[in-house]
């Protein structure tokens, strides 16, 4: 398993598939599949059956897995898409900015 460098929490860009271009903010991420969810990225449509906790059933649009390489982090100081680098401040590993050298 690779270490990930878009955790839970992140502002990102799509930078290659169907959604290219739609940013969002990242609701959750499967390491072991290398996938995370964004937030109103890559919406599908979900047909449920009617249960106790949906009598009427019908179709539900939610969130699919979208790949982390077509994924890029966005720096919040410039708004532009940077790539990451883990540097120690004291006793502590933070995360920065390649772009604008400041602490995520």
């Amino acid at each position: 398993m690779i270490k990930l460098k878009i955790k839970t929490g992140d502002t990102v860009r799509v930078i290659a598939g169907d959604h290219k271009g739609t940013e969002g903010t990242v609701t959750s991420v499967d390491r072991e599949k290398n996938k995370a969810i964004v937030e109103g990225v890559n919406m599908v449509s979900k047909h449920t059956k009617p249960s106790a906790k949906n009598p009427q059933g019908g179709i539900v649009k939610k969130e699919a897995p979208i790949h982390i390489s077509n994924l890029s982090l966005i720096d919040p100081k410039t708004k532009e898409t940077t790539r990451t680098g883990v540097r120690t401040e004291g006793d502590k590993k933070v995360r920065f900015s390649k772009k604008s050298n400041q602490v995520l």
